[in-house]
């Protein structure tokens, strides 16, 4: 028996829905508002959470966020007054099933409460899933642990083990790619071929061949057979990353092998059986390319059976520590350093910077951190975005001291040391004159360009 915890400070409202789910066969629990429904929640577990919106005290997507924190699986309808529907759509956002009208339809109540039950979003599998992601920071060869990551790993679960095309919707450098080999590596075809080709920049008959293959004398160089990608990944998995870039003309060939599960070599006559999941990725606004024409309609709906959205860098603020730290061991092992850990303040410096190369940007800039420090920690002066690209931030005297503390003395050499980069950069090297713009002596200012290092 399914139970429902029904919640709205109308008594009139609370005790209709109640007898109405009760004659349907539910287990239901009222409370009269949010605070008594969150302490019940606490003690039960509810298959199902109806709520009002307005509430006092505790609002319905207050409540709604308290019991997505503690009881995922739990699927809330929230109900709404005609009116409220923009605050509606922010509870959809925040994770709630489905909405309904307080002038609701008998019918449609029973029906919306029968739909949650039967999509069931997140089942107790899933939450220990999530859990277990939470608690190793992350999954596979994808660092994270933020809301959106966890969103991606939860789909990836989901469809690992399906034959349905995906397509991967992402800003350039967000991982796209890794995303991919997650659903291949999570599914039953993990053992066979992972084929990535990236489509934007190969010229349309290079494409072909190498996507299709060919036979010898097709074309002039063609010296012998060569089978394609497609065969290759057959049983597999193949990636079609920047899919957006593709031809209309081969368009309508990749139409052929999603449709048909075929494909012809160029240049020949006869048809192969493939057996292939694809898997494209793209950065583009496939839809408004699908509405201008130069995208086929039948291709897009046919390669976006489930679509997965990578956020962007600036949107996972929060996975910036984790990242830093993975990228930051790597390749300190990859050159054989001995660099620990990165200075409160440069990581602060690379929170707060936007990213539009997302990832991958982040990587760059840590490689080369690591590869140009001399110490065995990477101070923001070490950092390449920390003058030019993050500004207003040079001076760091705003920042906080964080609970494990900081250590006084390497913060105070860092400050200094900037301090004196500055001062030699104004002076376009000139000692003397740094010097002068510091007040400092230059014997005394010469030591201490030796003693810190400063080239």
């Amino acid at each position: 028996m399914a139970s429902i915890l029904v919640v709205d400070d109308d008594q009139g409202m609370r005790d209709f829905i109640e007898i109405l789910l009760m004659r349907e066969g539910y287990e239901v629990t009222v409370a009269p508002g949010g605070r008594e429904a969150l302490q019940l929640c606490r003690k039960n577990k509810y298959d199902v959470l109806i709520t009002d919106l307005k509430m006092p005290k505790m609002s319905g997507i207050d409540l709604l966020k308290e019991v997505k924190e503690h009881a995922p699986e739990t699927m809330v309808i929230v109900l709404t007054a005609f009116a409220s529907g923009e605050t509606a759509l922010a509870a959809m956002k925040e994770g709630a099933y489905d909405y309904i009208e307080k002038n609701f339809d008998v019918e449609d109540l029973k029906e919306t409460v029968r739909d949650a039950l039967n999509k069931k979003g997140i089942t107790k599998d899933d939450v220990m899933f999530l859990k277990k992601i939470e608690e190793s920071d992350s999954f596979g060869t994808m660092i994270g642990k933020s809301k959106g990551m966890l969103q991606v790993y939860s789909v990836i679960k989901k469809v690992a083990d399906t034959s349905a095309n995906v397509l991967i919707l992402g800003e350039s450098g967000t991982g796209k790619e890794l995303v991919a080999r997650g659903i291949h590596e999570h599914s039953a075809r993990k053992h066979n071929a992972f084929v990535v080709i990236n489509c934007g920049g190969i010229p349309e008959t290079l494409l072909e061949s190498e996507l299709f293959g060919y036979m010898k004398g097709s074309f002039s160089g063609a010296y012998a057979d060569k089978i394609g990608l497609f065969e290759i990944a057959d049983g597999g998995t193949i990636f079609l990353d920047e899919i957006g870039e593709i031809s209309p003309f081969l368009q309508v060939k990749l139409l052929r092998v999603v449709q048909e599960k075929t494909i012809r070599r160029v240049g020949g006559k006869e048809d192969f059986k493939v057996n292939v999941r694809i898997i494209s990725a793209t950065n583009q606004d496939l839809e408004s390319r699908v509405k201008t024409g130069e995208f086929r309609e039948d291709l897009y709906y046919r390669l976006n059976v489930i679509p997965v959205r990578v956020p962007p860098l600036r949107e996972r603020k929060e996975d910036i520590p984790l990242l830093v730290t993975y990228f930051i061991e790597k390749y300190s092992r990859e050159m054989e350093k001995e660099i620990k850990r990165i200075s409160h303040y440069a990581l602060d410096l690379l929170i707060n910077y936007p990213f539009p190369g997302n990832v991958r940007e982040l990587e760059n800039i840590i490689e080369r951190s690591v590869a140009l420090e001399a110490s065995n920690i990477i101070l923001p002066e070490d950092l390449i975005i920390a003058e030019k690209q993050v500004e207003g931030q040079t001076s760091g005297f705003d920042m906080e001291i964080p609970e494990e503390g900081i250590n006084l003395a390497d913060e105070l050499a860092r400050y200094e040391r900037l301090l004196i980069q500055k001062a030699l950069e104004k002076a376009h090297g000139s000692k003397t004159k740094a010097a002068q713009y510091l007040h400092e002596n230059f014997d005394s200012l010469r030591y201490k360009i030796k003693k810190l290092g400063i080239v």
